[in-house]
């Protein structure tokens, strides 16, 4: 069984950074794909960036630039770097394996005050 522990969330001021980290528990499969979602107060759940099984990464439209998404390369941990937050980033964001009907952790809560 995968378990995913997020890390790496806090309350931080428009224009600074966090790093995101997500821990990997049990055996994944070689085809699953890798993601962070996110899901903001009165929102659906949406995919902020996703890594594919040979490592292609992609991000939302309104991170592009500003979020960068990584992992170990025995596929460990993930992560993901936000750079140059804004208020509409606040959310509590989420590891996922496999897609939504895959391995989810609990969340971690990013708060972004103007």
């Amino acid at each position: 069984q995968v378990q995913l522990l997020e890390s790496g969330g806090g309350s931080v001021h428009a224009g600074e950074s966090l790093r995101l980290s997500c821990v990997v528990s049990g055996t994944i499969s070689s085809t699953s794909a890798m993601n962070w979602y996110r899901q903001a107060p009165g929102k659906p759940r949406e995919l902020v960036a996703l890594m594919t099984p040979s490592g292609i990464t992609d991000v939302l439209d309104a991170v592009r630039g500003r979020f960068t998404m990584s992992r170990d390369n025995d596929k460990t941990s993930l992560y993901l770097q936000m750079n140059n937050l804004k208020p509409q980033d606040t959310a509590v964001y989420y590891c996922n394996i496999g897609g939504r009907n895959g391995a989810w952790g609990r969340g971690t809560q990013v708060t972004v005050s103007s």
